[in-house]
């Protein structure tokens, strides 16, 4: 009996499961085009590529998904349980709801150690080859990274600048100005054209054409000549109606053909990967800061032993240095400069602080990641817990106030998420903690809530809460005598 009514719980849990982690898996997939790829949409990719890449980058939000998933599934399961009064059929038949529960509570379990071996031996090599592919696009297309109204040196020894681009691959161009990167032993080149077309050259693939009009080309001959030669020879000014130039793109397309270049991102380890990269940059950035220490003490020191020494407070030197005896007067010009020094030394300090900030926002970046491949796990059973309570109490399936319970949820989750992130990129939090707080918040929360469910309480019955309002609202409220005594 017991087999049978596991499988048909277990049944009912995964009916809502694929469904509900197909869609919040593309909902995720296009808040990855939206904020991600944009800039990249529409600019001669093909479709294979930007679904090849969607599907790379697609993997890394499961860590997020797969708990949504169980949260939103089970409240809707309890919930139709509920709804359809088999929970009360069940516990009439002396099965008790931990009892109705537990192979659930397994299954998430299990679900949790799938997503943790996922995310520690599948994500990083999804993610190294979603950051390889992006890189590889963005170095083998120049044009890609082309932004209109800026100075952009990706082609090797030129600086370039377009005003406009257009065209379904960003190959029209309009307001050129290019200008060749010279030492001063070579000739100094500009051009300005008012149009032209990026393409790519036909004849060798190493070598981008770029095919411009009504223009002029602007050069300075200094090259192999003296400097009274060079006062006597003028600006060359060259009009051109169309002039088609070839830059030498080979260094980029040999880079972008070679497979794995960025390898040394933390998104691409392991958990014990991780835990090893900790400890390195634990050590570094431990003797950095103790160098950074020694140094401000070292500067700090003697001035703060001569004050003491004195003993005459910042105070008071404005009032003493009008004494009359040249002694006096030396002495306390001394302290002056002494209590000078170190407000600079303070501005120093702060100066330092805003230095330390990214290492130690990169630290709590990578310990934020290592620890959450645990702790994102973990989720997923406290998860269950919340939405199994949630649903055995409102006892309402379907896509509607389950859904919206879920959603608020997931997103108190999500919000305390990111401003711990927060606090621990500015060093006032430690971030091992911060990873875990949302857990430690939400875990006491998913066992009262269990406790209610087990006690068949009424957490959402709006006649309850209206009765403990009944004695307030009746001292303010004036009584109605009957209508038949009026």
């Amino acid at each position: 009996m017991f087999k049978l009514l596991d499988r048909y719980i277990i049944k009912t849990f995964f009916g809502p499961f694929f469904f509900i982690f197909s869609v919040l898996f593309f909902i995720f997939i296009v808040n990855i085009v939206w904020i991600q790829l944009g800039q990249f949409m529409g600019k001669g990719l093909s479709y294979w590529e930007i679904i090849k890449l969607l599907f790379y980058y697609g993997v890394g939000v499961i860590n997020l998904v797969l708990p949504l998933t169980i949260l939103l599934s089970s409240i809707m399961t309890f919930g139709e349980l509920g709804e359809r009064y088999e929970l009360a059929a069940m516990k009439a038949a002396g099965i008790s709801l931990t009892r109705v529960m537990t192979p659930l509570f397994f299954v998430s379990v299990f679900l949790s150690i799938i997503l943790f071996l996922f995310q520690n031996n599948i994500t990083p090599d999804f993610q190294r080859k979603a950051k390889n592919m992006l890189y590889n696009i963005v170095q083998s297309r120049p044009a890609l990274n082309f932004t209109p109204g800026q100075f952009i040196d990706q082609i090797p020894g030129y600086l370039v600048k377009f005003d406009k681009i257009s065209g379904e691959n960003g190959e029209n161009l309009e307001g050129i100005y290019i200008h060749k990167k010279a030492n001063s032993y070579e000739n100094q080149q500009s051009i300005r054209a008012h149009r032209g077309k990026l393409a790519p050259s036909t004849e060798n693939q190493n070598y981008l054409k770029l095919i411009l009009f009504n223009g002029y080309v602007f050069e300075d001959q200094i090259a192999n000549q003296n400097f009274e030669a060079r006062n006597k020879q003028p600006d060359q000014a060259i009009k051109f109606d169309t002039l088609t130039s070839h830059f030498d793109i080979s260094e980029i397309i040999n880079k972008a053909i070679e497979e794995e270049k960025i390898t040394d991102d933390y998104r691409f380890q392991t958990y014990n990967q991780l835990t090893t990269t900790i400890n390195r940059t634990k050590d570094e950035n431990t003797r950095m800061f103790n160098n950074i220490n020694v140094d401000l003490v070292s500067q700090v020191n003697p001035y703060m032993s001569y004050i003491d020494k004195k003993k005459v407070p910042a105070g008071k030197l404005k009032a003493q240095v009008r004494m009359d005896t040249l002694k006096q007067d030396v002495q306390l010009r001394a302290l002056a400069g002494a209590y000078q020094k170190i407000e600079s030394l303070k501005v120093s300090i702060q100066n330092r602080e805003q230095q330390m900030l990214p290492t130690i926002k990169s630290f709590s970046r990578v310990v934020l990641y290592q620890q959450r491949i645990i702790a994102y796990s973990v989720t997923c059973i406290i998860f269950f817990l919340i939405g199994a309570s949630l649903g055995s109490i409102i006892r309402k399936g379907g896509m509607g106030l389950p859904v919206v319970i879920a959603i608020i949820i997931f997103i108190v989750f999500y919000v305390m998420n990111i401003s711990v992130e927060n606090l621990a990129w500015n060093g006032t939090l430690n971030p091992f903690l911060a990873a875990w707080i949302p857990n430690m918040i939400l875990f006491p929360f998913s066992i009262w809530l269990t406790y209610k469910a087990l006690t068949d309480s009424q957490l959402f019955d709006a006649e309850k809460y209206r009765s403990l309002f009944k004695p307030l609202i009746r001292i303010f409220s004036k009584e109605k005598e009957h209508q038949r005594y009026q």
